[in-house]
């Protein structure tokens, strides 16, 4: 695609490295089929989407299904590989869907009315989704807290067991007592579990209305505002005059950017295990090649693919052929 690799390729291919990664580790995906302009090909899926007369409303569905598929998919993969068991996971959207320019056709498939949509409507579909995952954990639940992408670092870290007292973070942990619920936009709009500010018009959670502030409410919106205007200004000082430059925690070091090459990270982390030979603690050292234990029905993968256009994976293993020698 024109972002990269597909979901489900994305997920399959990453195995040859995932495994060889040392024990414990962090790994971050970016997946990129549920973008804009939600296209795929016919042989992907079937499933069977909504029908508002919208291409991209429609379309959306429909990548948003394939993503859920791959995840399935890389899920299965780490339950056989034993790798689930040991693994906090994170699943987050870092951005809306559709675009607001879409979003009175979107408003039929979720049974509103497009003429009666509003600002209000549009900055409800800023929330993103975040599942977290934990070994052990068995009486899982959904929260109504609200929070920000800023608050996801502090919150698995938390839950790591490392302590944020020693860093400078905007964000705060979900699971605190003492976690700020107010989440700032870029644009300073901003939401609250009460209100909802839109360029200035403050707007009920309760009944997605625009209110007439009384006394108590307005001075709390005022109070809101302030701390908004003041996170975003601290925001832009710190990017736009590289502040970082003079952030130096005990323990961090300089990065050297030359001992860092992505197109080798395969090789270098071969050569890792090597070196540990058997303390090393990788995934393949422990199991051997789990690449057989990765099931998708991407059609590139079992060359059902008919658009000439498609990459074709002629043979997928051949480059994930480790003898360990």
């Amino acid at each position: 695609m024109g972002y990269g690799l597909k979901d489900k390729l994305l997920f399959r291919e990453s195995v040859k490295y995932l495994q060889n990664l040392q024990q414990p580790f962090y790994a971050k995906y970016i997946t990129v089929t549920n973008h804009f302009p939600y296209d795929l090909d016919s042989e992907d899926t079937n499933f069977k989407t909504t029908d508002t007369g919208d291409h991209v409303v429609d379309n959306y569905f429909v990548t948003a299904h394939y993503l859920d598929q791959s995840i399935r998919e890389f899920y299965r993969y780490l339950r056989k590989s034993g790798l689930l068991k040991n693994s906090v996971i994170l699943l987050y959207g870092d951005h809306y869907g559709i675009s607001d320019s879409e979003n009175k056709n979107l408003a039929k498939a979720l049974g509103k009315n497009p003429d009666d949509w509003t600002d209000y409507d549009n900055a409800q579909l800023q929330r993103v989704p975040l599942i977290i995952n934990i070994p052990g954990v068995k009486n899982g639940y959904v929260s109504n807290k609200y929070a920000g992408e800023i608050d996801v670092l502090p919150t698995l870290m938390h839950l790591l067991g490392i302590s944020t007292k020693r860093y400078i973070q905007f964000g705060t942990d979900i699971f605190s007592k003492q976690h700020d619920q107010v989440v700032a936009f870029r644009n300073q709009d901003w939401v609250s579990p009460s209100f909802t500010s839109i360029s200035g018009n403050i707007y009920s959670n309760k009944t997605g209305q625009e209110m007439t502030l009384n006394k108590q409410q307005q001075k709390q919106v005022d109070k809101d505002k302030k701390r908004v205007d003041k996170e975003l200004s601290l925001s832009d000082s710190l990017n736009e005059k590289n502040l970082l430059r003079f952030y130096h925690p005990k323990g961090f070091e300089a990065v050297d950017p030359r001992k860092y090459n992505y197109a080798n990270g395969y090789q270098k982390e071969r050569r890792i295990a090597e070196k540990r030979g058997r303390k090393s603690t990788s995934l393949y050292s422990k199991k051997g090649n789990t690449i057989k234990d990765y099931v998708t029905d991407a059609p590139e993968i079992h060359h059902k693919s008919t658009d000439s256009n498609r990459i074709k994976i002629t043979n997928p293993d051949a480059s994930n052929n480790d003898s360990g020698k």
